[in-house]
């Protein structure tokens, strides 16, 4: 049977709507231009309830890791020392940009697939017996679908010692959660274009409150491109510090605009509804969660086949003969499990057919049928949504 619209259902990069894909192709303005400066002004200024910052957003044209990089060479002196929660691989790439330039980095291990425990967290904080400048969390880890107690951890943070900055990593998730800076004592939260706020990859975000925004010139670490006081003092001036990809912060503006028109709270609501949803229909198939409930991401699900040879049939079998793409697993957990990314302008019933296509899977390789039984789950969900 031929499928005429593939579906894209990674973690990122997300399905791209027709509104954005079209703001991105009109016609090209000179990027220090007053045309340009009134796009980026409305850009920086529309990011801001999604980040939930009280500042203008930055806008770096780059990918999500620049920023990853950027929120450390901008907060963290050589000398000081910075702690790392790793939970799975972009956990560990917030490591691999630490160590390249530091020397003190102390690692928190968080078994992959768990979320970090606050008091233990805490509890290796006061185990160091040492000065903490900054600690970096994934607020997503994406390789896992996990979601931290982002507010739990940045409130005992605070109360721990409240001179330490909190950075969050929200590349996975930011668009389809309920954030607030100031609410879950966050100093500086980055993301990307490419998942949640459903534009092509190409961009970095960085939210920061006032006293970031007063490390920033503070700190003494060499950097160049990633110098985001380069880009506030731009910002000022509705420009951007080096060449902008201008088509892409069209696209910011033609994102900011679904989410009104839809609202943030209904696009929060929309992905939460999806993930309960998808959960409960994949433990239907027989197929465990690698995430607990408490956990679990509202962009992306992990999962795990009973066998490698499952594993292998549903991906492989989805592409070839249902055009849905969807993503193994990464480091260790690579052919291990799978996981469905649902972010963006992604209904509950564009996922049904995901659902429905695990079931003739699943019927087929087990040899028993699973017909009615998941899509029964997933609509008993969603129906409370619509």
């Amino acid at each position: 049977m031929k499928y005429y619209r593939p579906m894209l259902l990674t973690p990122g990069p997300t399905p791209v709507p027709e509104e954005i894909l079209h703001a991105t192709q009109s016609p090209m303005v000179g990027h220090r231009s007053s045309d340009f400066e009134t796009i980026a002004e409305e850009a920086f200024r529309a990011l801001k309830p999604i980040f939930g910052a009280q500042n203008d957003v930055m806008i770096l044209t780059s990918s999500g890791t620049s920023s990853l990089e950027a929120s450390m060479l901008n907060i963290a002196n050589p000398d000081d020392n910075i702690v790392i929660i790793v939970s799975g691989a972009f956990g560990n790439r917030f490591k691999q940009i630490a160590e390249t330039y530091y020397e003190n980095v102390h690692i928190f291990e968080v078994e992959w697939g768990k979320a970090v425990n606050v008091p233990e967290f805490i509890d290796f904080l006061k185990s160091l017996n040492t000065d903490i400048t900054a600690v970096y969390s994934q607020y997503c880890e994406t390789s896992t679908a996990v979601l931290h107690p982002v507010h739990e951890l940045g409130h005992a943070l605070k109360a721990y010692d409240e001179s330490i900055y909190f950075i969050v990593d929200g590349v996975s998730c930011i668009g389809a959660v309920d954030v607030d800076l100031q609410r879950d004592q966050i100093d500086v939260l980055i993301s990307g274009s490419q998942k949640a706020i459903m534009l092509p990859p190409g961009l970095a975000f960085v939210a920061y409150n006032n006293r970031a925004k007063e490390r920033f010139s503070q700190v003494t670490t060499p950097r160049f491109y990633l110098d985001l006081n380069k880009y506030l003092k731009s910002l000022e001036a509705n420009s951007t510090p080096f060449t902008p990809n201008v088509s892409l912060f069209r696209g910011v503006n033609a994102y900011a605009k679904l989410v009104e028109e839809e609202g943030l709270d209904q696009v929060i609501a929309r992905h939460y509804a999806i993930r309960d949803a998808l959960r409960k229909s994949l433990n239907s198939l027989g197929l465990d969660l690698l995430v607990q409930d408490e956990f679990a991401s509202p962009t992306v699900t992990a999962f795990v086949p009973k066998s490698k040879e499952e594993l292998n049939f549903i991906k492989n079998e989805l592409k070839n003969r249902f055009a849905i793409t969807i993503a193994g697993g990464q480091g260790h957990l690579k052919g291990e499990i799978l996981r469905i990314g649902h972010m963006g302008q992604i209904s509950p019933f564009d996922i049904l057919q995901v659902v429905s296509a695990l079931e003739i899977l699943l019927t087929e390789f087990r040899k028993e049928s699973y017909i009615g039984t998941a899509i029964t789950q997933y609509m008993e969900v969603v129906k409370a949504y619509v």
